[in-house]
């Protein structure tokens, strides 16, 4: 069993991410989480079971494949998805539903309830507090776990919702399960006072015990963190140590080490980011150390390369081949190949890796789609990449820029097989579907990094958010395709988990390439990843099932964007690099210092 730590994820998200890992792969997964405010409601399910409007609360309201009926999930509360594989039979999907009481039982035995207060009630799925108590008028027995799940072919979804520290007044607005005489509890109001850290990790302990061994666990990091102890560098008593706060998302002040009270706020914030990710900022390499030889990048300027930039200045555009400051410039532009970047050069997001300006977008160039499509004519181009900064204040995100450039592609060169590399859109259905219906030939999306280290990387973004924009493209039949940028502080362990979970979500392209840090407002370099361990890496990808791996320190999103197209549309399965290096070991990249990592 894989295990993943998601942090707080909309449901629907969730929700993708779980249907794709549960129908595309054949490991075993368990997703913990929390979700914003969402009612959901099973297939068996009473609508007059909602008593309030769910808008009115501040909460959504979804209808769902699981079985049972109304249920509330919220911030406090610990939700768990086992997708495992049950096999065939009458009796497996209750056999499974036991099972899962069964770990929620032992995981609230190892937090402290008492073993004769918690368990199950007979004709009431779920698992129960104060059953020990008889006393008359006691509120007994009390829910303390949800469970609803969903078994197609022999696989499952949905799982456990245990309340740990939730908002339980937010139950009220329901009628929850259908079961009106029986009151919901937590753990906190029975008097255990846990984290929500400490919840997760009774609930893996206790998942080893049914499901077996666990091959791999991974961490969002959490963005705001209420235990200050926990973060490297700065200490519980804020007497001499911290100085100033900041308030996070959600109403916690976090103290400031003294030392990054000095440094300008961006700079402060992602020092911040990256200490609660488990790196010192401080112990990367140094901007001016010399790069390694498999590093220097030589400079081609020959006709070829100055008529393509004569082209796309005559034409106004952008290329992310020079926003982004990419090593593979001269070698691309030589062979007449370059990435459009739409929308515009300006970006709404500050991921810590980029240099793209982020400066107050400008409005829209309603004729930038003609202009692309006419370069495209120009460079003869069979395989075009299109790209875009991140567009948050649009409506759209973006998505009718790409949806427009893509059409007058192809009506000006039909011919020509088109790869976009689209931002996240925020998770928007809409949004999304508008670029999924343009059909392009490859949708790319990057997850960048592990996952312990997103919230540092790309505190704008999110895991599982990239995940599920895979899936849902996946799901409409495109090619998919997704990148990781190495040397920011990451783990081989942590590379490879990665790669098996866009594997399994069906991500069918995978570029692998080196960290080079812009300037020294960007995340430090932690380490130069050499060629033969990205040879490994693109051996292990190839294990997996990609059809075609991209690995090597120069590698960028779209290098080799038309090999790796042509090679996924054959079906056939290549590599991206002839010499693919020696067998890869976890032992290879140290960790790095690492901090307790509390959800």
């Amino acid at each position: 069993m894989r295990v993943r730590w998601l942090g707080r994820v909309p449901y629907r998200e969730a929700w993708t991410v779980q249907r794709a890992m549960s129908s595309r792969s054949d490991h075993d997964y368990l997703l913990l989480l929390e979700h914003p405010h969402v009612y959901t409601l099973g297939t068996n399910g009473d609508p007059h079971h909602v008593l309030v409007e769910p808008a009115s609360v501040g909460a959504e309201m979804i209808e769902v494949d699981r079985g049972g009926d109304v249920t509330y999930h919220g911030p406090g509360q610990l939700v768990g998805y086992p997708l495992v594989s049950v096999g065939s039979g009458p009796h497996r999907g209750p056999e499974h539903v036991r099972r899962v009481e069964q770990v929620v039982i032992d995981a609230l035995v190892a937090l402290g309830m008492p073993p004769s207060s918690v368990g199950r009630l007979p004709g009431y799925p779920g698992v129960w507090a104060g059953l020990d108590e008889d006393e008359p008028g006691s509120p007994a027995p009390r829910k303390i776990c949800a469970i609803g799940v969903r078994t197609s072919r022999g696989r499952t979804t949905h799982g456990l919702a245990l309340n740990v520290h939730p908002d339980l007044s937010m139950f009220d607005h329901i009628v929850p399960c259908g079961i009106a005489d029986k009151p919901v509890t937590s753990l906190e109001a029975e008097g255990h006072h846990v984290t929500m850290a400490a919840a997760v990790d009774a609930i893996i302990a206790s998942a080893q015990t049914a499901w077996g061994e666990v091959e791999d666990i991974q961490r969002v990091t959490d963005a705001v963190r209420a235990d200050l102890a926990t973060v490297p560098g700065v200490a519980a008593d804020p007497a001499g140590t911290v100085e100033g706060g900041e308030v996070g998302g959600n109403g916690v002040v976090e103290a400031i080490p003294v030392a990054l009270g000095r440094r300008p706020p961006a700079e402060r914030a992602l020092d911040r980011r990256l200490r609660r990710s488990g790196v010192d900022p401080g112990a990367g390499l140094s901007l001016g150390e010399r790069k390694p030889p498999w590093l220097r990048a030589k400079a081609h300027m020959g006709g070829d390369y100055l008529g393509l930039r004569h082209d796309l200045r005559d034409l106004d555009l952008a290329t992310v081949c020079e926003e982004a400051g990419c090593p593979n410039i001269y070698e691309c532009w030589s062979d007449g190949t370059a990435t459009f970047m739409i929308n515009g050069s300006r970006c709404t997001r500050a991921c810590g890796f980029c240099q793209v300006d982020t400066r107050h977008p400008l409005p829209l160039d309603v004729g930038e789609p003609e202009r692309v499509a006419q370069a495209v004519g120009r460079m003869g181009l069979a395989h075009a990449v299109i790209t875009c900064v991140a567009r948050d204040e649009l409506a759209d995100g973006g998505a009718g820029g790409f949806a427009a450039t893509i059409a007058a592609v192809r009506n000006r060169t039909p011919r020509t097989t088109i790869e976009v590399l689209i931002s996240d859109c925020k998770g928007d259905q809409g949004s999304l579907d508008t670029i999924f219906g343009a059909r392009p030939d490859v949708l790319n999306h990057n997850i960048e990094t592990v996952a312990r280290l997103q919230r540092a990387v790309r505190p704008s973004a999110g895991y599982a958010r990239s995940l599920g924009v895979l899936a849902r493209a996946k799901g409409a039949g495109l090619t998919t395709k997704s990148g990781i940028i190495l040397g920011m502080g990451e783990r081989v362990d942590e590379v490879l988990a990665t790669l098996s979970d866009l594997r399994a979500v069906g991500v069918d392209i995978v570029t692998v390439g080196q960290y080079l840090r812009p300037s020294s407002r960007h995340l430090p370099v932690a380490r130069w990843w050499t060629p033969g361990e990205f040879g490994a890496i693109q051996k292990a990808g190839m294990a997996m099932g990609f059809a075609h791996v991209q690995a090597s320190p120069l590698t960028r999103s779209s290098y080799h964007a038309r090999e790796a197209a042509e090679a996924s549309a054959s079906g056939r399965v290549s590599s991206g690099d002839r010499d693919a290096g020696s067998p890869l070991r976890v032992s290879t990249a140290p960790a790095p210092p690492t901090a307790p990592v509390a959800p």
